[in-house]
């Protein structure tokens, strides 16, 4: 396992930035939805300088149906000004799509952890917040993870540190949206390349939501998803 990355990680992530957004979409906006994520929005964030290559993937079962995964080759590249100049110069194709977002959770991230080498078309994402300042949950998270380090299941596991203060500031995009965003403070993400049920049984018994309690996460906060990969757009 490794720990507080600083460069380029050693499993399927491109760097050691990352944005994670999950959300829903209203039911009129979704044709719109996916025209829009596809042909304008993924391509305009990994053409920012330091943005390698987005995700996006639709729910399996999970409380929102969508996540999306936006890989950074730093976390300074979140809070840089190329970035912050997009986000407040949102296209009008941009201002029309956000209208049809709902309760969206988003995160401008670190990597803080990884283990596994390897890229799925699966993923479960857990996102919480934490008790109190967090002392000794980045250790406990660590040994509860190990168990998922199973290569005939998982394709690599990670945990991914909100940057809280990035995270909160509201940008044009989520003024057109008219809503706060939900800002979680962890992330943890594991990817699979085998069977869904076998993925979900591992998830759910080594991770299961009092482990996570017991590790500090904040109560009430934990939500837990399983997701398929729908498109990829990378910068190469």
């Amino acid at each position: 396992m490794t720990d507080d990355l600083n460069g380029e990680t050693d499993m399927g992530l491109l760097g050691s930035g990352a944005v994670a957004i999950w959300h829903d979409i209203t039911p009129e906006t979704r044709g719109d939805f996916f025209a829009w994520h596809g042909s304008e929005h993924m391509p305009e964030r990994v053409a920012i300088p330091g943005f390698h290559r987005g995700r996006r993937y639709v729910a399996i079962d999970a409380d929102l149906e969508f996540f999306n995964l936006y890989e950074t080759a730093s976390p300074s590249v979140l809070t840089s000004e190329a970035y912050r100049a997009r986000l407040n110069d949102p296209t009008p194709w941009t201002k029309r799509a956000v209208l049809g977002f709902r309760n969206v959770a988003r995160a401008l991230c670190r990597v803080k952890t990884t283990v596994g080498a390897g890229q799925g078309g699966l993923i479960a994402t857990w996102r919480y917040h934490l008790a109190g300042d967090g002392t000794g949950h980045d250790d406990a998270l660590q040994t509860a993870l190990k168990p998922l380090d199973d290569p005939e299941v998982t394709a690599g596991v990670l945990v991914l540190a909100a940057d809280d203060a990035a995270s909160g500031e509201i940008n044009a995009e989520e003024k057109a949206r008219g809503a706060r965003n939900d800002v979680p403070g962890r992330v943890v993400m594991v990817e699979g390349w085998g069977d869904v049920d076998d993925l979900v049984r591992a998830c759910r018994t080594t991770l299961a939501e009092d482990t996570l309690i017991k590790a500090g996460a904040d109560a009430g906060t934990v939500r837990f998803g399983v997701y398929r990969l729908q498109a990829t757009v990378s910068d190469a």
